[in-house]
């Protein structure tokens, strides 16, 4: 198990960001890919690294940035979600 789960519309997002970047350097696209996928596994230890947004939400959420892509992320939840 990974200790995270995305969520179904996140796979969305991920495709998205992937072919936009993908269109001008598909290396890029990977890399970018990377970075995102070594933040969630980052977090699986240290869930309460990232920062609340309560200007954004009032769920439990936590938030951390790669890039300019903000992520969302449950922090109490098992796996991380």
């Amino acid at each position: 198990m990974s200790g995270y789960a995305l969520h179904p519309e996140a796979f969305t997002d991920l495709d998205n960001i992937r072919d936009y970047i993908a269109r001008d350097n598909a290396d890029a696209a990977d890399r970018v890919m990377k970075e995102i996928f070594d933040a969630f596994r980052a977090l699986v230890p240290f869930p309460h690294q990232g920062h609340r947004r309560p200007d954004l939400t009032s769920r439990p959420l936590r938030f951390t940035v790669v890039r300019e892509y903000l992520i969302a992320y449950a922090s109490d939840q098992r796996p991380l979600s």
